[in-house]
């Protein structure tokens, strides 16, 4: 193999990895190409993804920066907006559980039958931007308990641009509210999309200054929520 004419690792590692991801242009698309295969090869292999035996459908990556931000905030409320078969909530338990803090509160229109049983997790049926459902979770929280928001739920910009003005709300100071999926639309996958959490993402920063795109949860390069880790500052 050859790089610009030279050898594959004549001249060590070092010389390979300065012709190879010494350019960000040549990094980006590395990391584009390895994304779309993750997300849109045969396997499928985000659907592949399972907690505890239940189907996740997440990033693996994104799953270890989710308990790297509980454990350093500890929040003892994380609202998931979009269940789907549950094992997101699982897996947000399960880090919970380990610290011996938090719970779960996750929203879906379909039915919770079927979905694992935890103490720590509880169901609620609806659309996440009715004003019932929201009601509810206001029914659960208090004003002293520090809050983390999923939102994983429908993908569309305006249906994204209203959950995200109405459960930046519980977020608070130095917790988060992720967006996922942000890589729809052509960020780098599913470019026939169509405006989605992305775009949501983008016209909803123009308008509140109080979060901030936090890079560093991309430290892994590959990530379903490129700007998606929005850190409340204020």
């Amino acid at each position: 193999m050859k790089i610009k004419g030279t050898p594959f690792f004549t001249s060590g590692p070092s010389l390979f990895y300065k012709k190879v991801f010494g350019n960000f242009k040549s990094k980006r698309n590395i990391i584009d190409h390895f994304h779309k295969l993750y997300y849109d090869s045969e396997e499928k292999t985000w659907k592949n993804t399972f907690w505890l035996g239940i189907q996740a459908q997440k990033c693996a990556l994104d799953l270890w920066i989710y308990q790297e931000i509980i454990f350093e905030i500890k929040p003892d409320i994380i609202i998931e907006c979009g269940t789907a078969g549950g094992g997101s909530a699982l897996f947000l338990a399960s880090i919970c559980d380990l610290l011996n803090n938090g719970k779960i509160i996750t929203i879906d229109i379909k039915s919770d039958e079927g979905r694992p049983k935890h103490e720590k997790i509880t169901y609620l049926l609806g659309s996440s931007t009715t004003h019932e459902i929201v009601e509810k979770i206001q029914g659960l929280i208090s004003s002293k308990d520090r809050i983390m928001v999923i939102l994983d739920s429908d993908h569309n910009k305006e249906y994204v641009l209203k959950e995200l003005k109405i459960y930046s709300g519980f977020v608070t100071r130095d917790s988060y509210i992720i967006v996922e999926d942000t890589n729809i639309n052509g960020h780098p996958v599913n470019s026939d999309f169509g405006p989605g959490p992305m775009e949501a993402v983008e016209e909803f920063l123009e308008e509140n200054k109080n979060f901030v795109i936090d890079r560093s949860r991309e430290k892994f390069y590959l990530t379903f929520n490129p700007s998606g880790y929005l850190r409340r500052i204020r």
